[in-house]
């Protein structure tokens, strides 16, 4: 079945705005993506526990406007404090991986 001329895959978009994957400026993008999809993992995540930003903010030690601006990727986040959020706060397990 031919694709129409109008339909373009998510790719083909994103090579047209900000280039080929591997260009510095895809590299950016990909980047803030996942910085972003990491804020709304952690939102998800305290939403389904039934839990507020202030509690959470409490049960990791931290306080209410932080976990705001991690979940808003608003704030960069030190791996020992989003470790306290995930593990101490939410009650899961931070697995980070490194691919090559």
């Amino acid at each position: 079945m031919a694709r129409s001329k109008n339909i373009r895959t998510l790719d083909e978009v994103l090579d047209e705005k900000f280039g080929k994957r591997g260009t510095a400026t895809r590299t950016e993008y990909e980047r803030g993506f996942e910085e972003f999809k990491l804020g709304y993992l952690i939102q998800e995540a305290r939403k389904k526990k039934g839990l507020t930003q202030q509690e959470l903010a409490e049960k990791a030690g931290t306080n209410k406007a932080y976990i705001s601006r991690v979940e808003n990727d608003i704030k960069d986040v030190r791996i020992s404090t989003l470790r306290k959020i995930v593990e101490t706060g939410l009650g899961g397990k931070l697995e980070l991986a490194v691919k090559l």
